[in-house]
């Protein structure tokens, strides 16, 4: 069993276009909300400011149920606002996810909208 204990070791373990996912998953996360913390867990990268927001889950990270491309969790993503249907839900209860295979597939902006929602979401906890 694999054991990551940083954000290096864990986009090191990753190959091809998972990483390059990641890579910029993580980038837009990080300059999108200044001052957030990130802590492994469950060897996948975890976002949090006051409680967890969000975190980055590919599929060669097994257990996470993604079976392929990368996940982009937003872990209290059912109180976002979501009108266009974007977020994922699964059988899940409070998590929502956005799901991408290319690095075509991301588009920041609208990333960036979740991100931000999901901040205000923490800031009123």
């Amino acid at each position: 069993m694999i054991q990551l204990f940083n954000s290096a070791e864990f986009i090191n373990y990753l190959d091809g276009e998972e990483r390059l996912i990641s890579l910029l998953l993580r980038d837009i996360v990080i300059e999108t909300l200044p001052g957030i913390k990130e802590k492994m867990a469950y060897n996948v990268p975890f976002f949090s400011m006051n409680k967890r927001i969000c975190y980055i889950w590919p599929s060669k990270i097994p257990w996470g149920g993604v079976k392929k491309g990368v996940h982009l969790g937003f872990c209290y993503g059912n109180r976002i606002e979501d009108k266009d249907g974007l977020l994922h839900a699964g059988t899940r209860k409070m998590i929502r996810t956005l799901h991408f295979n290319t690095v075509e597939d991301i588009e920041p902006q609208i990333i960036i909208t979740f991100l931000k929602k999901a901040a205000e979401i923490d800031r009123l906890k």
